[in-house]
């Protein structure tokens, strides 16, 4: 981040240079106008022809040069009004640069109208007469191009609008430049194009500081796509190729010169620069061309040669265009795939065919606790303990000498160090990328740390059900043992007590009085009920251990089995059972499912206050509970009885749990609810109840699904 910042600091300096400068050239560009122009207005040569003979500044270029310099200096302030300002000034310009040009292509050299169009107003006849000659075609041409370009970068900014000013400027250093060296070498031909006016000295001055300008205004818009070369190599090649054009016969060293031109766009940061410099390289061609006079034996030829060179120009502009785009994408592919590295959990690290790092992202540095710094350039080794340590040189020698792959491909887990020495487990994954004959490999690797402590932790865990499944077998062995004692040791008493009873009563029954029968007739009851509890309670163990035989069954058939075998308790307590629609086959242990409808309509009839006991049995394709709850393929057992208060839900399906005797509570054990509890949790099923006390209660039950013919144990 500290990096990141001087960066962006000295990015925002090299800014302010560029657009301070920007501002000066403005700056001078209005006070070289604004001489002239009142050179102009008090009839003062000197400002208007610096030296004696040479050409003057026309009163419209002078104009120019302070419309020019003011849009220079409000294009680089940021308020929106004076952005506006600058654009109508720089519309200005313009406008009077292309009806020069084209009063000069439509009526000729002797014609002046737009130069005298505001002078002859401000300045004497005389005196515009003396002076004479107006605004060259190439004085013109740099204003128009120059103060369009200004204008297409008023506009939210785009890299193109960055390179075209960038080459504009490049176009009218070399213009002022050659224009300057004309007047050095003598060589009318650099400031004069033609039969029409020259160019003056100190506009070509100005010429050079206007172009200066553009070209750090461009920096200024985004420095970052400025050129890696030094910028002032493509405008030296312009000049230099432009002076030679125009000395050279037929041209034949032109394209020569142009060609460093184009070919120097490889080092900008826009892929475009290369049709943009072509463009400039014919420009300049048509320029050298039209700028000098020509022999008319050699003039078809040398506009061959000329096409000839702007052909093979394009061409190698359009093979560097192609190049810059197949870079760019190269390039994206390499930022994508840094920011995924940078971005992902997982340590990528990237090496050659040496075992040399390459690379080396942000997860893999949190993992091994190095920096990029202590492991690019050193072997990847130095992350390794023995024996993959020792052992991995000689793996990479043995891949380059036979291509054999072990592990490329393949994830495995090996171990790796940290810096602090600690050795730690992780998954390995290898990849190779060939370019040429040159192999990179990618590691993603990942700290497995805590997976094989989870694993350490299953493994224990496993133990431990192990050693549970042991003990739970013994348990039910024991308890095996247990119900043949109760079934057999336990009832025998049982029996004796029941049975000495019995015949204490036969027998001594006249020679006991009241109290010793009612007590003999308490024991038998109670070793009666004693031997149900027995029965019951071996009958639940049974029922967790014993397989169930599934088939498929019709519900209502049980049902009905059901309330013919109770056909003798209906009627003594006037009952009725009734069948709430159709009910469905099921694939279910018939006989559990049997007992479970007898329990639920024997506890609906025995706990039943109603002098006539109502009892309907159905089934729901979708049940919606009070409380939200959904189920669906429920049976249930309805009654109108005393109801069940809420917090008694839970209770009544615990073992030998009465919350109160029935009628003939000695025929009970309190255990009907929890056998069916138990037999529905067998078919993978659950129930519950609904109930309001007064009203009755209704109990719901599902049966899980089972294939025919499954048997399944506890």
């Amino acid at each position: 981040m500290q990096d990141k910042g001087n960066v962006d600091l000295q990015d925002q300096r090299r800014r302010w240079r560029y657009r301070a400068f920007a501002i000066a050239v403005g700056c001078l560009m209005l006070l070289l106008g604004v001489s002239v122009l009142a050179g102009w207005l008090l009839q003062t040569k000197v400002f208007i022809s610096l030296v004696p003979g040479f050409p003057s500044m026309a009163f419209n270029t002078a104009l120019c040069f302070v419309l020019s310099g003011l849009g220079l200096v409000g294009s680089t302030l940021a308020a929106r009004r004076f952005r506006i300002a600058a654009a109508v000034v720089l519309g200005l310009a313009a406008a009077i640069a292309a009806a020069r040009l084209v009063e000069i292509a439509t009526v000729g050299r002797a014609v002046h109208n737009v130069d005298h169009l505001i002078n002859r107003f401000v300045i004497p006849a005389d005196f515009i007469a003396e002076i004479g000659g107006g605004m060259g075609p190439n004085t013109a041409l740099i204003f128009l191009i120059a103060n369009l370009s200004l204008l297409l970068s008023l506009q939210p900014v785009k890299s193109s609008s960055q390179v075209v000013q960038e080459l504009t400027s490049y176009v009218v250093i070399t213009l002022g430049m050659i224009a300057l060296a004309g007047y050095v070498t003598d060589a009318e031909q650099g400031y004069r194009w033609g039969p029409y006016a020259a160019m003056a000295l100190h506009t070509a001055v100005g010429m050079v500081l206007f172009g200066s300008g553009l070209l750090a205004r461009s920096w200024w818009i985004q420095p970052a796509n400025r050129a890696q070369i030094p910028l002032w190599i493509p405008a030296a090649v312009c000049f230099t190729g432009l002076l030679v054009d125009l000395y050279t016969p037929l041209g034949l060293a032109n394209g020569i010169l142009y060609v460093p031109l184009v070919l120097t766009a490889l080092w900008f940061g826009n892929r475009n620069a290369p049709l943009f410099f072509a463009f400039v390289c014919t420009v300049l061609l048509m320029l050298g061309f039209f700028a000098i006079r020509h022999d008319e034996s050699a003039f078809w030829q040398e506009i061959a040669n000329r096409t000839i060179t702007a052909a093979t120009l394009w061409l190698i502009a359009i093979l560097v265009f192609y190049f810059l785009r197949n870079n760019h994408v190269l390039e994206t592919e390499r930022i994508r795939f840094g920011a995924l590295a940078r971005g992902t959990p997982d340590a990528v690290i990237v090496i050659d065919e040496r075992g040399t790092v390459k690379s080396f992202n942000p997860a893999a540095e949190s993992m091994f606790g190095y920096t990029p710094q202590e492991t690019i350039g050193r072997n990847i080794k130095m992350l390794m303990p023995e024996p993959y340590h020792s052992e991995h040189d000689g793996y990479l020698a043995h891949y380059r000498q036979t291509g054999e792959e072990r592990i490329i491909g393949t994830t495995r887990m090996v171990s790796g160090r940290r810096k602090n020495g600690i050795v730690f487990p992780i998954d390995v994954s290898i990849s190779v990328v060939a370019s040429g004959q040159t192999k990179t490999f990618v590691g993603i690797v990942r700290d497995i740390s805590e997976r094989v402590r989870q694993e350490e932790r299953m493994k224990a865990t496993l133990a431990q059900l192990e050693a549970y499944t042991a003990e739970l077998e013994r348990s039910n062995h024991d308890l095996d043992e247990f119900a043949y004692i109760a079934s057999h040791d336990l009832k025998e008493p049982l029996r004796g007590l029941h049975n000495h009873s019995r015949f204490l009563l036969e027998d001594y029954e006249d020679k006991l009085d009241v109290d010793g029968v009612r007590r003999l007739n308490r024991l038998v009851r109670l070793s009666q009920r004693m031997e149900k509890l027995v029965n019951d309670l071996l009958y639940f163990s049974r029922l967790g251990r014993q397989q169930l035989a599934v088939k498929r069954t019709d519900i209502g058939l049980i049902v009905k089995d059901v309330v013919a075998t109770m056909e003798l308790l209906l009627e003594e307590r006037h009952a009725r059972v009734v069948t709430d629609g159709r009910l469905p086959e099921v694939v279910c242990d018939a006989p559990r499912l049997t007992e479970v409808f007898r329990n639920l309509i024997t506890n609906a009839i025995k706990y039943n206050d109603k002098p006539a006991p109502l009892i309907s049995i159905g089934y729901l394709d979708r049940f919606v509970g009070k409380d939200g709850t959904v189920a669906r393929n429920v049976f249930f057992v309805r009654d109108n009885g005393k109801g069940i208060p809420q917090e008694f839900h839970e209770d009544i399906f615990r073992i030998f749990k009465r919350l109160e005797k029935s009628q003939d509570s000695d025929d009970g054990t309190g255990a009907g609810l929890t056998f069916v509890r138990k037999i529905i949790a067998r078919h993978n099923g659950d129930i519950w109840l609904e109930s309001e006390v007064g009203v009755g209660t209704t109990f719901y039950f599902t049966l899980g699904k089972k294939r025919e013919g499954q048997n399944a144990a506890a």
